[in-house]
């Protein structure tokens, strides 16, 4: 019998697993691009939610210098806050916007069906010292 369905559309016998460890580096690769830290500073963690795969990680975040924000007018000198420009935004506002990234590339990179992102943020970090620091000259 001939069908319509091309050869790559076939279902063939057999299973396919992600194992955790792949899911761990996916995950860290994610978190790294949106908080700009080393892949070793991010904790992950998996769970289930209601048969889907529910993400939890805990990492620091790069912000810049304060000096750096009252020079560019964001932080007043009085301490008060100035409307936020040049792109920047507040570490909440990143954290938020993260969770569907991180969601959105795991989802896309594995093919798991992930059902949330839970981010804990444990530290900030100077963007400088989160470059990579082998401790060799470059």
């Amino acid at each position: 019998m001939v069908t319509s369905e091309s050869p790559a559309m076939e279902t063939l016998a057999g299973h396919n697993r992600i194992s955790t460890a792949a899911l761990t580096s996916v995950t860290q690769a994610a978190a790294a691009e949106c908080f700009r830290v080393q892949i070793s500073e991010i904790r992950v963690s998996f769970s289930d939610s209601a048969g889907r795969l529910a993400i939890s990680l805990a990492t620091p975040i790069t912000v810049p210098p304060l000096t750096s924000l009252v020079s560019s007018g964001i932080v007043r000198s009085d301490g008060e806050t100035a409307a936020l420009t040049n792109g920047q935004v507040s570490i909440w506002d990143r954290t938020i916007a993260a969770k569907k990234y991180i969601l959105d590339k795991v989802c896309y990179l594995t093919g798991s069906d992930v059902a949330r992102v839970d981010i804990r943020i444990t530290g900030v970090r100077n963007p400088q010292s989160s470059k990579n620091t082998s401790g060799r000259v470059q």
